[in-house]
């Protein structure tokens, strides 16, 4: 072995290097691992020929297959918008108070209703359809609904929005400010017979008087509220702007009129249907009554 040193204890020769009197062994690699290592070495190899693999200038190498993941994203895009257009078809040819008919077809509106909601919709009605009550905008997980809360009705608002202007068929409904109208003392009275409506303060006749002379013609005489001209139901506890004191008192002094936006133009037709679809699944959705199958039944001729 001529001059090379030999580790007695395990026959090993030494390499030569010594660092503080530590001196390293010629260890040789195990034959699996020298096998494993030039297995990847040819994998490798034909890694680089048969996919893309080297970034060039202006574009990577594309390898002999042709294969790259923006091609196989391009085709699965493809198939799912393929897909889409399928269900967008059916939703489209099935009249909307019929698609609850069809389980599978109406769980994908929903779908497609709850991701256009997430896109157009969140801004106000928040990420979870609670609304506002500072910004008056409404909770539409509640059964409280001012125009109607079938399917039909919840598209015909989304179609024309509320209060806007250059569409003769938006909704449209004005309270006006009694601010200048009834003194003080009187606002009070209406004030404590709004909240005994929904038994959260005792009568008040004079209240009662007030309210029967200036708000039951679209409120209703016991509160209940008319869909007709969107006058909310003051009856319930479900309340658009609160119903403290405070609240109430500012909404009759000077109510606060909300809008919302038409969706006609915006969005299309279908689309537009699957966000109808979701809004009537959130918990409070009513269902569609037909006047031809009930014509003892008075139903709005615009929902």
């Amino acid at each position: 072995m001529g001059n090379k040193r030999v580790d007695e204890p395990t026959g090993t020769e030494f390499v030569g290097h010594e660092w503080d009197g530590i001196e390293e062994l010629n260890t040789p690699l195990p034959r699996w691992w020298l096998w494993t290592f030039y297995a990847t070495v040819v994998w490798a190899i034909g890694y680089v020929i048969l996919f893309p693999a080297w970034p060039l200038i202006e574009k990577g190498t594309e390898g002999v297959l042709g294969w790259t993941s923006r091609g196989q994203l391009a085709e699965e895009m493809a198939v799912a918008d393929q897909a889409r257009a399928t269900v967008r078809e059916e939703i489209a040819r099935i009249p909307l108070e019929r698609l609850s008919e069809n389980a599978p077809l109406m769980q994908q509106a929903v779908a497609g209703g709850r991701a256009a909601f997430q896109i157009h919709c969140i801004q106000c009605h928040g990420s979870g359809a609670a609304g506002s009550q500072e910004l008056g905008y409404p909770n539409l997980n509640d059964d409280d609904w001012l125009w109607g809360g079938d399917i039909r009705a919840i598209e015909y608002t989304l179609v024309h929005g509320i209060r806007q202007p250059g569409d003769p068929e938006t909704r449209t409904s004005l309270m006006p400010a009694f601010a200048g109208i009834l003194g003080p003392d009187e606002v009070d009275a209406v004030v404590d017979h709004v909240l005994s409506l929904s038994d959260q303060a005792p009568a008040n006749p004079l209240g009662a008087q007030l309210y029967e002379q200036n708000c039951a013609v679209c409120h209703g005489p016991n509160g209940e509220g008319m869909r007709e001209f969107g006058a909310p139901n003051l009856a319930d506890a479900i309340w658009l702007r609160g119903s403290s004191r405070e609240a109430i008192t500012a909404q009759i002094l000077n109510p606060k009129m909300g809008m919302m936006p038409k969706w006609e133009g915006r969005l299309d037709p279908v689309t537009i249907s699957m966000l109808a679809a979701y809004v009537h699944s959130l918990g409070g959705g009513e269902d569609f009554i037909e006047v031809a199958e009930n014509p003892e039944v008075e139903v709005d001729e615009q929902p």
